[in-house]
């Protein structure tokens, strides 16, 4: 991965979040020390409670660090979110039910003042992309809940920003859709080269997605291991039955009880 050499595209230095609650602080996120170049998929997985969702809604300007550096594109986060230099997919899809599915993808481009026919280009392109041309004029409550996550991809993509950021999109679904929308992810990152920050508590998910993972300890969040994987570009669904997905999974596995061991 030759390409991964410039300037990161994400990068923290030092990086602290506390929160200030009734009972007192919560350290959420402490010394926290990360570089994402362009064009990887880098999963965050952890226990609950862990951080890899703080980590992430910095990243996206939705948290502010206590302490430390954070810059998206060589930019505060905030000036990053000004200039829309990424998009965003929650847990839940969160789509408007009196919106039909091609209205909640224009939404952010009315919000943004693209004109109505970039609007319709835009909807389509991407619909088409998530794979759910034809379903533009249903309404959420039409579709199944892997096409909703789908359609709020799709939503996330319509302003076609450079990084993408996913907080556990697929938690919710059973494993046969999971495997699905996993192979259709990695399908769309192929095509848009954007850069992925992906949550997940789904150790072969991180493994299969990603070009790095980085494992997360229980509170206050700290990196305990990043693994840079080996596995090809190309990744069928078989590929989690190769002896090096299960070396990848394993060391993953040991990064996540590592965590505990250095909470006793």
């Amino acid at each position: 991965m030759q390409q991964m050499t410039a300037q990161p595209v994400i990068e923290a230095r030092g990086l602290n979040l506390t929160f200030h609650t009734n009972d007192g602080p919560v350290h959420a996120l402490k010394d926290v020390n990360l570089s994402v170049a362009k064009g990887e998929f880098v999963s965050f997985i952890g226990p609950s409670g862990c951080g890899k969702t703080t980590l992430l809604r910095a990243i996206a300007d939705l948290e502010q660090p206590t302490s430390g550096s954070l810059t998206v594109n060589g930019m505060t986060p905030e000036a990053a979110r000004k200039a829309r230099a990424y998009g965003y997919v929650f847990q839940a899809a969160g789509l408007y039910p009196w919106r039909t599915i091609e209205g909640n993808v224009k939404l952010p481009l009315e919000i943004m003042g693209y004109s109505r026919a970039d609007q319709a280009e835009r909807a389509a392109r991407v619909l088409d992309l998530v794979e759910l041309k034809g379903f533009e004029k249903k309404f959420p409550w039409q579709l199944s809940g892997g096409m909703q996550q789908r359609a709020s991809i799709a939503r996330a993509l319509a302003f076609d920003a450079d990084i993408l950021l996913m907080d556990e999109p697929f938690g919710a679904l059973d494993e046969i859709v999971r495997d699905r929308l996993n192979e259709e992810l990695l399908k769309l990152w192929a095509r848009t080269e954007k850069t992925i920050g992906f949550v997940t508590h789904s150790i072969p998910e991180a493994v299969y997605l990603s070009t790095k993972i980085v494992v997360m300890s229980p509170r206050p969040g700290r990196i305990t291991d990043v693994i840079d994987s080996t596995l090809p570009r190309e990744r069928p669904l078989d590929i989690r039955d190769t002896p090096e997905f299960i070396a990848i999974a394993h060391r993953v596995r040991e990064g996540l009880r590592a965590g505990y061991d250095g909470d006793a």
